[in-house]
């Protein structure tokens, strides 16, 4: 008899209930045995004109993991939407993409406050998000679509929003860039300059460009620092450290930030007529920085590979529906064209391409 009913019991185990239990148990580890936070050791930072630098080790807790995924993954996907579109001729002109670079954009914004002043080069699509703009307002903008970002009238290199001027064309001309330098030196400006330092400009490698390719020592009487840009927590460290730096009154700091674009200078470059599709594939498979966040996070028991594919899908279906939007949103009228040249200004007359068309420009 007892052994009818424990075989009766096994039964039962196998059945539904045993299913449930199964779920309860990995709901239960979803909730309750991951880590809070755990310790992590990052690559030592070169330094130029620094005693000290920033520390070799990181905490981050569960949730700033989690957001630094999402934040980076929201950014991957939407780069390669946008390349999706590009090549089906929605999105038009210049388009310059950041995936392969997340890390620098999540890891810096992680280290500064929302009312800290950030400008940009061209490259800005990342940043725009990690500012807070959302993905819609984004692809809108690169589609020149009314709720774009900036109305439709910015597109890929001219995206704005609260303290954050991004796209910006001249990207560290050499005369303009030392001049910076020598000005926020002597006024002891509270300024990190950033050279995200991918590898190339446009299609030459640096070693072809510069005799020394040690960056973030050009600012020679300011104090550098050589960051490994593909990981988001050494690139958070060094910044925290930067604007701890300049809050101290300090003057400015500068820093290098080695990563890797995957795509090539802009959409109109296949990027590899100047470098080999095994050396990005090999960049891909040691150094991809949300894969390495990914490893960190499920080795040290902070999140599970399944909870961050379901923020896969929830970021493939967000990227989905901004796209949608991006491209039925009707494009700006006409009449708007010579709106927001300026700030709060009274509205004013502007010449369109004759002279006997006029456009009224609004703040």
């Amino acid at each position: 008899m007892r052994k009818m009913l424990l075989a009766a019991l096994s039964r039962v185990l196998q059945g539904p209930a045993a299913a449930t239990a199964s779920r309860v148990m990995v709901a239960s580890r979803n909730y309750a045995d991951f880590a809070n936070e755990a310790t992590f050791e990052i690559k030592k930072c070169d330094l130029h004109r620094l005693e000290d630098g920033p520390s070799t080790t990181a905490v981050m807790t569960r949730e700033e993991g989690l957001h630094y995924y999402k934040t980076m993954q929201m950014i991957r996907r939407m780069e390669l939407k946008s390349d999706q579109l590009y090549k089906q001729k929605i999105i038009r002109g210049f388009c310059h993409l950041y995936d392969g670079q997340e890390a620098c954009c999540v890891g810096l914004e992680a280290a500064i406050n929302p009312t800290d002043h950030v400008i940009t080069a061209y490259r800005a699509h990342g940043f725009t998000y990690a500012r807070g703009v959302p993905v819609r307002e984004i692809l809108a903008e690169l589609t020149g679509r009314k709720g774009g970002c900036v109305k439709g009238k910015g597109g890929s290199m001219h995206m704005y929003t609260k303290n954050f001027y991004g796209g910006n064309g001249i990207v560290g001309a050499q005369g303009q860039i030392f001049e910076t330098y020598n000005m926020a030196a002597l006024w002891k400006l509270p300024c990190i300059f950033i050279c995200e330092n991918n590898r190339y400009g446009m299609g030459t490698s640096v070693e072809r460009a510069a005799a020394s390719t040690d960056y973030y020592k050009r600012g020679d009487f300011i104090p550098g620092l050589r960051v490994d840009g593909m990981d988001v927590l050494c690139v958070r460290e060094a910044a925290k450290f930067a604007t701890e730096y300049c809050r101290a009154g300090k003057g400015p700091i500068l820093m290098e930030l080695q990563t890797y674009r995957y795509h090539g200078h802009s959409m109109s470059d296949p990027g590899i007529s100047y470098r080999t599709r095994e050396e990005i594939q090999e960049v891909r498979s040691k150094s991809d920085p949300i894969t390495l966040l990914k490893d960190r996070m499920v080795n040290n028991n902070l999140a599970s590979i399944e909870e961050l594919k379901e923020i896969d899908v929830a970021v493939r279906k967000e990227i989905e529906e901004a796209a949608q939007f991006a491209t039925t949103d009707p494009e700006p009228p006409l009449e708007e064209l010579g709106n927001h040249i300026y700030f709060n200004e009274p509205p004013f007359e502007v010449r369109g391409p004759n002279q006997w068309i006029r456009y009224k420009s609004v703040s």
